[in-house]
């Protein structure tokens, strides 16, 4: 297998380092070769700007240092002859790839892998995605969990590794068992039937749970330090007693819960099956792969976590501190963290931490994954750093065999925002609810189509405007650069022009259209074995963008960064739509040139089809 780049760039970057090292060995392995586009067409394609930085740190001339690196320079399978006269200015090294070595180039990317072959030792990977609780409504701040995660878990999969998902479902302890105790006495008192039970009933009984057993402690202090009077205490210790009773009951049932006590388990499976129900739901509409079997509920942890605790207190990982657990991270080789891990409670009550290393000792000692990805947002970035520090401490993070620990990382993202630079949410101040998103987006995206093509039918226009929707929203995040806060805006996302998802679903069904038509016209579609030929600038613009395509892959899967996909598959469209204006196709000037161009079509509809599938947006046929 051929395992040299296809980008020219990354090509020649290669050989100018091999130069720079024969010309000048002293200026280290590591000495950058610098090459950018050239912004002087007639002057090259690439430019490689070394000589200068290298000169000074060397004590040379630039230009005298250019001229060696050129008579060391090994580029004639690549480039036009490379002479002293393509150094300009200070010691620019000017480069123009032959058109017959681009074509050889495209030759390597057009095969069913496109540049990207299954590696002969698959990595493991696990991908945390999602992170729904139970009894409450997917808001909007789920969606780049789910959007974010699945995309880096199709990116790995695209580049051959094994991927697990894995859905961290939020449902067990003492909120859940609020509200399963909240149901239990609705199901009694006949005013509520598990069959009929929604989502909203949950999302509503969650509220009216949480409020029941919430003490008034805080009020108690106010009242006294203000001497509110007799009336005010009196009338708050009732409401706090009435509150303490109910979370006495709440903790029974927790207990009942544990022990999967039949009357109170049945409820809370229903539980699990309508949330869970909406939640996958939800996820399908966006387009993911994440599915049932990705789940893995806190409840699937519990009866692990008084083993995580009991090892790690035996083994001196964790030490006791007033009554709590917890394990120290100050240490230069832990981290020189001040906080210390806390994983458990004085009231022996484990902690998020708690269950967070239990999955990490099984997603790699059991699940064998060589490399964690957490997709949560970046308020959380402490907590991952404690517990990835940890997991480390205490070897949890190593498989069994391995010289050192597993990859541990933290695709941290930002908040979603309203067009007013505040958390996106209701007038009510109420996170907006996912569903009432994606259905909104839907029906823009429907009205949007229908102005722009009306003599559509009805049900061909649903499935269009389904696809734009989802795309657009879908695409609006990934685009934007991760850690960044992310501001939501509809008529922006749902434009078909500019950078967004609307736009690179067009581009795509433009360069299918080329096939429609020839097939119209009854032209020859003798594509597949052309030689392709570069001669237009359009062409070899084209040609260039098209040979990133790998790099760009990859380069997601080591920063998970989404959005250079995103850029790439932006700049590709926009070197397609260039090359369509500039170079007739069908009614190209001979045969050969027919085909090869449409050659070149057929590949960048290949590759866009694929970047967008990485991406997980879904396609159309046509708009």
């Amino acid at each position: 297998m051929n395992d040299q780049p296809f980008d020219p760039v990354e090509l020649l970057g290669q050989r100018v380092q091999a130069a720079i090292a024969a010309a000048a060995p002293e200026a280290g392995p590591e000495a950058d070769a610098l090459i950018s586009p050239s912004k002087r067409a007639e002057l090259g394609d690439f430019q490689s700007n070394a000589a200068m930085p290298l000169a000074k740190r060397l004590g040379m001339k630039p230009r005298d240092l250019a001229a060696t690196i050129v008579k060391k320079l090994d580029v004639a399978d690549l480039c036009e002859p490379v002479t002293e006269a393509d150094i300009a200015g200070p010691g620019f090294i000017n480069l123009r790839l032959k058109p017959e070595a681009l074509s050889g180039l495209l030759d390597r990317l057009d095969t069913p892998d496109l540049g990207l072959p299954a590696p002969a030792e698959p990595k493991t990977i696990v991908v945390d995605v999602c992170g729904v609780n139970l009894a409450k409504q997917m808001h909007v701040g789920h969606l780049r969990a789910t959007v974010i995660g699945d995309t880096l878990a199709r990116t790995f999969e695209r580049l051959g590794e094994t991927v697990i998902r894995q859905n961290h479902v939020g449902d067990w302890g003492l909120p859940i068992a609020m509200v399963t105790r909240k149901i239990q006495i609705e199901l009694n008192a006949g005013r509520l039937s598990l069959e009929s039970l929604t989502l909203d009933d949950l999302d509503r009984l969650y509220r009216a749970a949480q409020f029941e057993c919430t003490g008034q402690g805080k009020a108690l202090e106010i009242a006294a330090k203000y001497d509110l009077g007799p009336k005010v205490d009196a009338e708050l210790c009732a409401q706090h007693e009435e509150a303490m009773e109910h979370l006495e009951e709440a903790k029974q049932t927790l207990v009942a819960l544990q022990s999967h006590q039949p009357d109170v388990y049945t409820i809370w499976q229903r539980i699990y099956e309508v949330t869970m129900g909406a939640c996958l739901e939800a996820c399908e509409i966006l387009h993911t792969r994440i599915t049932e079997a990705d789940n893995a509920g806190e409840s699937s942890y519990a009866e692990e976590l008084v083993q995580v605790v009991d090892d790690l207190t035996a083994r001196g990982i964790a030490e006791e501190h007033e009554g709590a657990l917890l394990i120290r991270l100050d240490s230069a080789e832990d981290g020189k963290i001040a906080q210390p891990c806390l994983i458990r409670k004085r009231d022996g009550g484990y902690l998020y931490a708690t269950t967070d290393l239990a999955a990490i000792r099984r997603r790699v000692q059991t699940l064998g994954a060589d490399r964690v990805i957490y997709t949560v947002d970046a308020r959380q970035g402490l907590h991952f750093r404690q517990v990835f520090a940890a997991s480390r401490k205490a070897e949890y993070a190593t498989k069994p065999g391995a010289n050192g620990p597993s990859v541990l990382e933290h695709a941290a993202f930002g908040t979603v925002l309203g067009n007013d630079g505040k958390p996106f949410k209701t007038r009510s101040g109420e996170n907006i609810r996912l569903c009432d998103l994606l259905d909104e987006a839907v029906e823009r995206a429907e009205t949007t189509v229908a102005a722009k093509n009306p003599d559509l039918a009805a049900d061909e226009r649903a499935t269009i405007a389904k696809a734009v929707g989802i795309a657009a929203i879908k695409y609006a995040d990934l685009s934007s650069e991760r850690i960044k806060d992310h501001v939501f805006h509809f008529d922006r996302m749902l434009a078909f022009e500019g950078n967004t998802g609307p736009y690179l679903l067009y581009a795509l069904v433009r360069t299918r259209s080329v096939f429609r038509k020839a097939e119209e016209t009854g032209t020859p579609l003798d594509h597949a074995d052309a030689p392709i030929l570069i001669s237009e600038p359009t062409e070899k613009a084209l040609a260039l963008e098209l040979l990133r395509y790998p790099s760009a892959v990859q380069s997601v899967a080591t920063l998970l960064e989404p959005m250079r996909l995103c850029s790439y598959l932006y700049s590709l469209a926009g070197a397609y739509s260039s090359f369509y204006d500039a170079c007739p196709v069908l009614r190209a000037a001979s045969d050969d040139l027919r085909r090869s161009r449409l050659r070149l079509c057929a590949l960048t509809a290949r590759v866009l089809e694929d970047g967008l599938e990485v991406l997980g947006l879904p396609t159309v046929e046509r708009m």
